[in-house]
Parts: C-alpha cells; sequence; structure tokens
C-alpha cells in the first residue's frame, strides 16, 4: 500500500476513535438546561424531575438555569447563541412552536436548533382560587357572562400554554375574560393562590399539588379524557364546551452543529429515562405521561405543532408581542 493511502488510513481511523471516545466520555463536567421561563410553572417542575433523572444517567450534574422573560424567547435565545458543544441544552415544551410565530426573533427557529427528545406530555386544568363563587365550569361561564370584563386569568406569557389554553377558551365560551400576563406560570400561580386573581388555566403537572391541598378548585381538564390525578373533575368538553381540547407537551433540543454523536447519546439516555418505570410513575402523580419518539419524528412534529399554531394565531388575531 502506497505511504500516502496508509497516511490517509491511518487519518480516518484516528478520527472514527475520536469521534467513539467523545461521545464514550460526554459529559466531562456539569451540563446546564436552560429552561425559559420563571421558577414554579410546569416547564420548571418537569425539566428538574428530567435533569435529576439524567444526571444519574450521564454521570454528571445536569443543573437548571431559569431564563424566563418575553414568552420564553430570552432564555431560548441563550441557548441559541451558546457553544454547539452538548453543554447547553434547552426544554421547550408546546410554546415553543407558538413563539415560533413571533416576528423579529433574535434566532431562526427552524436552523437555530437540533431536536433531541421528546419526554412527556400532560393536560392543563381550569382552577379558581376558593374565593370565587363557582363549583363548576358552567357556573364559571354563567359568571363570566354576568361580569363581563371584571374576572381576572392568570397566565405564564403571551404565546405560553396557558395563554393559548385561556384563549382558546374564551373564543369556545364567548366570555370576556382579562388575560394577565407574568413571565412564567410559577408567578402567575402565585397571583391565584393569593387571591389577586381569579382563575387560571395552567398544567396539572404545575398545580395539583394545591388542588389536592385545596388552596385551588379545579373545574376541569383540558385533555380529550379525564386524568388519571383527578378522576372526578371532568374534561372542560364534558363540562359543556364543545370541542375544547388543549394539552401541554416537553422535550429538550441543543444548538445547532452540536456533534451528532452527542445528540444521539442525550437521545439515548432520554428515552431511557422516559420510558423507566420510576419516571413514569412520578408523572403519573403530577397528572401527566411519558412520551418517546426518534429523532426525525420529533423534529417533524415540531414542525407540524409550528404550522398548526400559525394558523391558529392568523385565524384568531392573536398579538404575540
Amino acid at each position: 500500500m502506497p505511504a500516502y493511502a496508509v497516511r490517509l488510513f491511518l487519518c480516518l481511523l484516528l478520527a472514527l476513535l475520536a469521534t467513539a471516545a467523545g461521545a464514550q466520555t460526554y459529559p466531562t463536567h456539569p451540563v446546564r438546561m436552560v429552561i425559559p421561563f420563571a421558577p414554579g410553572g410546569s416547564n420548571d417542575v418537569f425539566g428538574r424531575v428530567i435533569a435529576a433523572q439524567l444526571t444519574e444517567r450521564l454521570g454528571q450534574s445536569i443543573y437548571v438555569d431559569n431564563r424566563g422573560g418575553a414568552g420564553g424567547v430570552i432564555g431560548t435565545d441563550i441557548v441559541a447563541k451558546s457553544p454547539a458543544d452538548g453543554y447547553t441544552l434547552l426544554l421547550i415544551s408546546s410554546a415553543f412552536p407558538v413563539g415560533n410565530s413571533r416576528a423579529n426573533l433574535p434566532y431562526d427557529p427552524q436552523k437555530a436548533f437540533t431536536p433531541i427528545a421528546l419526554m412527556g406530555r400532560g393536560p392543563g386544568v381550569l382552577a379558581v382560587h376558593p374565593s370565587v363563587p363557582v363549583h363548576s365550569v358552567k357556573e364559571l361561564v354563567d359568571l363570566i357572562k354576568q361580569k363581563p370584563g371584571q374576572l381576572n386569568a392568570a397566565c405564564a406569557g403571551v404565546g405560553s400554554f396557558q395563554h393559548m389554553s385561556t384563549e382558546m377558551f374564551k373564543l369556545l365560551t364567548g366570555g370576556d375574560v382579562v388575560v394577565v400576563q407574568y413571565k412564567g406560570g410559577g408567578p402567575a400561580m402565585a397571583d391565584v393562590l393569593a387571591g389577586h386573581v381569579e382563575m387560571q388555566i395552567g398544567s396539572l403537572i404545575q398545580m395539583i399539588p394545591h388542588i389536592q391541598s385545596g388552596s385551588l378548585r379545579a373545574l376541569g381538564t383540558t385533555g380529550p379524557k379525564r386524568s388519571a390525578a383527578l378522576p372526578d373533575v371532568p374534561t372542560i368538553a364534558e363540562a359543556g364546551v364543545s370541542g375544547y381540547e388543549s394539552t401541554n407537551w416537553w422535550g429538550l433540543v441543543a444548538p445547532a452543529g452540536t456533534p451528532a454523536e452527542i445528540v444521539n447519546r442525550l437521545h439515548q439516555e432520554a428515552n431511557a429515562v422516559a420510558t423507566s418505570q420510576d419516571f413514569r410513575q412520578r408523572l403519573g402523580k403530577e397528572g401527566a405521561e411519558p412520551v418517546t419518539m426518534g429523532i426525525p419524528e420529533f423534529a417533524k412534529f415540531i414542525d407540524d405543532e409550528t404550522v398548526r399554531w400559525a394558523k391558529v394565531i392568523k385565524e384568531r388575531n392573536i398579538q404575540l408581542e
């Protein structure tokens, strides 16, 4: 074999060995998971669960960095501009494809990220402060119509799951509710718990502890069927709002250009977490369920969700400011 051919073969072999070694040794130091909303919301609750689980599997700390603001854009932009080395990840939810319809984003949502894994989904719940004199969805709708523009609904920011679910509720009931925007689900829920705001439609994974404690009164869940976590609470559609359905989901992405071997490693470990009995039981108690799909399927899922919500935003003239 000619000398140049030997050198080429050795270079290729070394490159392959380096790639394999990189996948096996990653990560060598802590990994940051950016959650683009304030602490206390459903993204924060879910993100901390998977961070703890991935820490055990990867052998390095996966630490949460809450960067709320602008409906998730601030934290998302931080990850878009981070090094593509696998050490900065972004937790995304159903708010991500909604936010992709915003004008003048500081990043290209179609090109800035590499999908890793879809990990869970769960319904929301319509709840009110106990001081509100209603005990059913119908009674709430009647009260809203008796007092148009006088009841307030707390939301986690423009374009969030809470915001879009509330807008859908307003649309299908014809109710005039004032939407109050916060920097995240945690601050929004805090004002409902304090009685400063009357109602909130938020992810069950975030709100169920307060419902179980009696600090909030659940009127209806947002999914297509009753939640096993709240079996006595009807769905909003079942309670009389025909056609109502809204489900949240959560997954991981990394900056575009992250090495394929690292993305594949993270995908494998994320799927291992999602299919574990411990994870399923933990989410079940919170009213959510694990989900897995391949990387190409997850990429298509995000694209499809972006298109779906873009149509809703345009048809309903929702302003994502």
